[in-house]
């Protein structure tokens, strides 16, 4: 090797950037992958909801509090795709069930963005052989026109060479249950010699997720009674025909019923009282 070309070859060592290291994962119970430069940051304080004010969605948080439980003990345990309607607690479940799950401290939380997915192979080298146990979690899933960011995930949920660690599962959230487009799929099949390949690379994505589980929009009876729980949780004093009427009002407003207009309501009402929700 020329002089010249060692040369280069520090300096291009002396700008690169080092390697991310593995924090101490017992110190905290979560953390959010970063890249540019690679590091997982940790979060002191995860914003979640108790499992307990979860309500309407009963057979989901069952199944994957139990998904969720076997993974901890180091027993067999499934990917999940929380899929389905907007507001109805996908994300708040995962935070849930983490909270209520890790028993022993050993379980941890690992938010990786959906931009991001394409580093996801250097994360799960931090996390092979350490001493934790991972819920990957990727919130909001879905892929547009021309998103290649789905092989990354592909690839991992595949096993590749390596195969996922088995320390890591990972669970993910969308409103699709194929995570693309329904256009999308329909232009492809319309347009390809062969209509079934022409989309089963990316439409199988999902059946990678050994669970699926699906969220529906509640009925008023459910929302009216998510909002008597968080008032009784929070004792936020309310007269049942004032709240009926209150809350009916404030869903027809937004257009929808749903968990996330449900806390929102009663954020409102805590507010006209001057209390904190905490």
């Amino acid at each position: 090797m020329s002089k010249a070309v060692k040369r280069i070859a520090a300096a291009l060592e002396r700008i690169a950037p080092p390697p991310a290291k593995a924090p101490d994962f017992a110190a905290n119970s979560a953390f959010v992958w970063e890249v540019e430069p690679d590091k997982l940051r940790p979060v002191p304080k995860v914003s979640h909801v108790g499992i307990g004010l979860l309500h309407g969605i009963d057979r989901a948080r069952d199944i994957l509090l139990q998904n969720t439980h076997q993974f901890a003990r180091g027993h067999g345990a499934n990917n999940v795709l929380l899929w389905g309607a907007r507001g109805m607690g996908k994300s708040s479940l995962v935070k849930a069930v983490h909270a209520a799950a890790d028993t022993l401290g050993t379980l941890k939380l690992i938010e990786i963005h959906r931009e991001d997915l394409p580093s996801i192979g250097r994360l799960l080298g931090h996390l092979r052989g350490a001493d934790a146990r991972f819920l990957l979690f990727c919130d909001d899933l879905s892929f547009e026109h021309d998103d290649a960011h789905y092989k990354s995930l592909k690839a991992v949920l595949d096993g590749g060479i390596e195969g996922r660690p088995e320390n890591v599962v990972i669970y993910a959230t969308s409103n699709r249950r194929h995570l693309m487009p329904r256009d999308m799929i329909d232009n492809e099949r319309s347009s390809a010699i062969n209509p079934g390949e022409a989309v089963e690379e990316k439409v199988s994505l999902s059946d990678r997720f050994g669970l699926w589980l699906g969220f529906h929009p509640c009925s008023q009876d459910q929302y009216l009674a998510m909002i008597h729980c968080y008032c009784a949780h929070y004792q936020l004093e309310i007269s049942d025909e004032d709240l009926r009427a209150e809350a009916i009002e404030w869903q027809q407003t937004r257009g929808s019923r749903s968990g996330r207009v449900a806390w929102q309501y009663v954020q409102d009402l805590a507010g006209r009282r001057g209390q904190t929700l905490s």
